[in-house]
């Protein structure tokens, strides 16, 4: 399910509890947490019926600034955002931005597109 712009991995927990959950591994590390958005509320309240659907935005200024300041443009993908949705089966799936697809988007250089690497936060919510 992966592809070249975006990373998709299932999460053994549902959706509100895998946004919950990589809450707390962001706040544990200091990560400012700026908006988490349940998209399944909000399309309800349009008359819209979506699965399980949540939206989490965070960053680090010191990290993201430093990407600003090499691409003011980079801030269209900053902070960084995760959602975490269910499927008809009620497997939950957490998506979020390639590094290297932010990389050659801004033509940021490798050390500084290293810096939007969630990967590492993504992995310990996985393992739990």
């Amino acid at each position: 399910m992966n592809t070249t712009d975006r990373v998709i991995k299932q999460s053994p927990y549902s959706a509100r509890e895998t946004v919950d959950r990589l809450a707390d591994i962001l706040k544990q590390k200091g990560i400012t947490i700026y908006a988490r958005i349940d998209q399944q509320a909000e399309a309800a309240r349009a008359g819209i019926t979506l699965h399980p659907l949540e939206f989490l935005l965070f960053g680090n200024p010191q990290r993201g600034g430093q990407i600003m300041a090499e691409n003011p443009a980079a801030a269209l993908d900053l902070p960084l955002k995760v959602v975490a949705w269910e499927d008809d089966e009620r497997r939950t799936w957490v998506t979020y931005n390639q590094p290297d697809f932010i990389r050659q988007r801004y033509s940021l250089n490798e050390a500084t597109a290293g810096l939007t690497d969630i990967e590492p936060l993504i992995n310990a919510l996985l393992k739990g």
